[in-house]
């Protein structure tokens, strides 16, 4: 069945994060006071209107769509600081072999690390395709994959963007060892596959936070050898990252954030195409199509709810108390743990 899935900010300056930090204060207070995001209070599609702005479907944030690029994205502890993580529109962290954490980072075309380089990059995972789907026939850039997993990937409704498909948008870090120094040009991306799709609807709603939630400045999600800590900033209008204990840093500086953290409770199994990582010990798995609980993090409040998501070319819907559970604008990041 899973062969039907279609997947350094170098110096970034203080004008340019000051002008994006701006665009979410903006939308916020449009959001509320204006009705850019006309009749969201129960949650809807923040599309474009006849009276208002374009509005990023994936951040809620002013803007029209770009092409998606899709990135795995190395965690160990070895890969960090990682760098042009902080632009992604959407972060999903999902386990991998050892209980451990990789990233896929989404990236809207319009708003790529002005540093050029985004990484380090690592291999694509099998939960990797059905997470990608919902996006249409994306970039997905990958290091490389188990011999076995590639014609699953070639098949797959992607476009494959890995150094053996275009050696030219990868570089290698002097400063770094590798596999842990691998780096992608977004723009060479762009470049080589101009037809990835169009950012739009996977699900996400954004709008005032509803009523309820229980006050929580910080949230510990985890993984069987991993774990990120999440810590309310009122300041910035973002919860902190800190993973395995230590503040999340990128290459430029600033601690990771994202105003909106989705913790979601996944049926944890292992590999349904039986590949392995090592010998005898099968990849683990992460589903996101069915049904279950979440945690969303957003204000400086937990609201316990669940997501739900008929089948890999749809969205996920998330619901807390029986009605939408809107997001606030900016940066989504969804931790995959296992349910239990």
């Amino acid at each position: 069945m899973f062969g039907l899935f279609g997947a350094a900010v170098s110096r970034v300056s203080c004008g340019a994060r000051a002008r994006r930090t701006a665009a979410v204060g903006l939308l916020a207070v449009s959001a509320l006071t204006a009705g850019l995001l006309a009749g969201c209070s129960g949650g809807c599609s923040p599309s474009p209107t006849a009276t208002g702005p374009a509005v990023n479907p994936l951040t809620g944030l002013p803007g029209a769509a770009g092409k998606v690029i899709a990135v795995k994205i190395d965690n160990i502890v070895y890969a960090r600081p990682q760098t042009g993580i902080d632009y992604a529109d959407v972060v999903y962290a999902i386990e991998v072999e050892g209980g451990l954490s990789r990233f896929l980072a989404v990236f809207d075309s319009n708003h790529l690390p002005p540093g050029g380089k985004i990484g380090p990059v690592r291999s694509a995972r099998e939960s990797d395709l059905p997470i990608l789907q919902q996006y249409g026939k994306v970039a997905f850039v990958y290091s490389g994959a188990l011999t076995k997993f590639l014609p699953l990937l070639a098949a797959a409704n992607i476009f494959n963007v890995s150094p053996t498909q275009d050696a030219n948008a990868f570089s290698r870090s002097s400063t770094r060892i590798a596999p842990y120094n691998e780096y992608v040009s977004p723009s060479a991306v762009l470049s080589a596959y101009p037809d990835s799709a169009l950012v739009h609807d996977v699900g996400f709603r954004f709008g005032s936070a509803p009523a309820g939630g229980v006050s929580t400045s910080t949230y510990t999600a985890r993984m069987p050898a991993a774990s990120f800590t999440f810590t309310w900033a009122a300041s910035t209008g973002k919860y902190l990252v800190a993973m395995d204990g230590k503040a999340a840093q990128t290459t430029d500086g600033p601690q990771l954030g994202a105003p909106t953290i989705v913790i979601q409770k996944v049926a944890e199994t292992t590999s349904p195409n039986g590949f392995e990582d090592t010998p005898g010990v099968l990849s683990p798995y992460a589903p996101t199509v069915g049904s279950g609980a979440d945690v969303v993090l957003r204000g400086g409040k937990a609201y316990a709810g669940t997501w739900s998501r008929s089948s890999a070319t749809d969205g996920t819907t998330y619901s807390f108390d029986g009605k939408t559970m809107n997001f606030a604008p900016g940066q989504i990041w969804v931790v995959l743990t296992p349910a239990g």
